[in-house]
């Protein structure tokens, strides 16, 4: 064959697995054969569009089979795929469509109003919709049934590129990271090795697609093994309870509130779990009363850290070392290397604090369209800067001591502070802000803004909530404002974050 690529696996999967179930969504099962089936159509489709090597096709929707079968298509084609955050507000989708330059979005149909609103001005010249429940009433399924079935063996590199994934930028600018099939296939090896998947697991993904984790940890590793990818649009605890013993599933990850609130559930002392061999948590520590909650019934977590440019995965916490190593990110994987480096990028040893940097396949190349970005983000040759602080210890565990720069994780969505602001400081009666995280119960932090308005004006924290409704994604914006007269500032005048989150948070 000479697509070397991932978006053939289906295709070589239902020579193997045919009659194997690959995907569960909305109560529909669809077997290998049939997905890739599915596949060629659509490939097909979009072929007829003028899609081909090097363009870009754009989904907007929650977990949908629809979202694998856009990727997959279109990337057996030699096209890019360019996922779209649904929290995302219009103007934030319409920068994504036009900077990635995509030529057809498809859309859930509950998405309408934004894909509508995001595509004005940008390229795209074709837009299908998707049904919420699978049935022929759509013009996505009617594009792909009069497509033809045969399956387009094109010649894609492993260094080709195969997703832009937009990432905001730490200076209010989203960036596109470019992430190759090679990059996706060797973040694949490394889940397969570190978690043992085998072509029995069933991954039930509530976390949404649009981010790499669920993609890179859950689906794609799982699909190139011919497991069984079941997928829901939201978390619901009680749905959640009810797959895992429905579909007997073995794989399930979230952030310490899904696991919090499954355990908190009427129904958590009544489910049968025994299938569950896996359950990996991101975005921050596991709280010890969800740990011990979870222990009583046999279980463990693995966790990890990685990035967005590492496809996603930089390093990995089994459920062995979670007591023993708590506070740890966990070891490299299996093909990846990590340093902590000083400000000149050379390396430091055990115990001393710096930045992460990390290397290997799964590390992407380049951003799209931003040389400078590009530049500044790597060592040569090729160690990728995080921007993280942290140390290893005499083992080689990681452990993170602070963040990306004042970076914000709100329920395991990030959030840049310097995007808000930016949207902020559009407000004519504000001199200057700062915007920082709070601890949350639920979401483990949400934004605070500092605001310092113009003399002579005003400004509530309702009229700032009211001005970011429909620029930004609504976990961005901040849930309470705080006026000052000045914020503190160094003798350079940069703004002293760290003297605000200890008065402010």
């Amino acid at each position: 064959m000479l697509n070397k690529g991932f978006g053939n696996w289906i295709h070589r999967r239902r020579v193997k697995s045919a009659q194997q179930v690959a995907v569960i969504h909305a109560g529909v099962s669809l077997t290998y054969a049939q997905l890739a089936e599915r596949i060629d159509k659509l490939s097909s489709a979009l072929a007829a569009q003028g899609i081909t090597r090097g363009s870009r096709v754009a989904f907007l929707g929650a977990n949908h089979a629809a979202y694998l079968e856009t990727m997959f298509a279109a990337t057996q084609l030699g096209a890019l795929f360019v996922p779209l955050n649904v929290r995302l507000a219009p103007r934030e989708l319409n920068f994504a469509l036009r900077d990635s330059g995509s030529e057809v979005l498809i859309y859930v149909e509950n998405f309408a109003a934004e894909a509508h609103a995001a595509i004005e001005g940008s390229p795209v010249a074709q837009a299908w919709d998707v049904a919420l429940v699978p049935c022929e009433d759509s013009s996505y399924e009617r594009a792909l049934q009069a497509g033809e079935a045969t399956h387009p063996d094109l010649a894609v590199e492993l260094e080709d590129p195969a997703i832009i994934l937009y990432t905001s930028g730490t200076t209010g600018t989203p960036k596109g990271a470019v992430l190759t099939h090679a990059n996706m296939t060797w973040n694949s090896y490394n889940v397969i090795v570190d978690y043992d998947i085998t072509s029995t697991s069933v991954v039930l993904l509530i976390a949404p697609l649009f981010h790499v984790a669920a993609l890179g940890m859950g689906a794609l590793p799982v699909l190139l093994k011919g497991g069984t990818v079941v997928l829901q649009e939201r978390f619901e605890p009680a749905a959640v309870l009810d797959a895992v013993e429905r579909y007997q599933v073995t794989q399930l990850s979230g952030v310490p509130t899904t696991f919090q609130l499954l355990a908190e559930h009427e129904n958590w002392a009544n489910t049968d779990l025994s299938s569950l061999q896996m359950l990996t948590c991101g975005g921050s520590a596991v709280p010890l009363r969800v740990l011990e909650a979870y222990e009583a019934r046999g279980l463990g977590f693995s966790g990890g850290y990685g990035l967005t440019e590492t496809a996603p995965g930089a390093t990995l916490l089994q459920a062995v070392h979670s007591r023993p190593k708590m506070g740890s990110a966990g070891l490299p994987h299996f093909f990846t290397d990590i340093r902590i480096a000083d400000s000149l990028g050379n390396e430091l040893p055990a115990g001393e604090v710096g930045e992460i940097l990390i290397s290997g396949p799964n590390v992407i190349k380049e951003y799209w369209n931003r040389p400078e970005a590009t530049a500044g983000s790597f060592y040569e040759p090729d160690w990728f800067r995080s921007g993280d602080i942290g140390h290893v210890d005499e083992e080689g565990f990681l452990f993170i001591s602070d963040r990306l720069k004042d970076m914000i994780i709100s329920g395991g969505e990030n959030i840049y502070p310097a995007e808000v602001e930016q949207a902020i400081m559009e407000l004519p009666e504000v001199e200057s802000v700062a915007v920082i995280g709070i601890p949350d119960d639920k979401w483990g932090e949400v934004p605070r803004a500092i605001v310092v308005l113009k003399p002579g004006s005003s400004m509530s924290q309702e009229g700032i909530v009211a001005h970011l409704n429909g620029r930004l994604a609504r976990y961005k914006i901040p849930r309470t404002a705080v006026f000052l007269e000045e914020l503190p500032r160094t003798a350079s005048g940069k703004i002293r974050k760290a003297d605000l989150r200890k008065q402010y948070s």
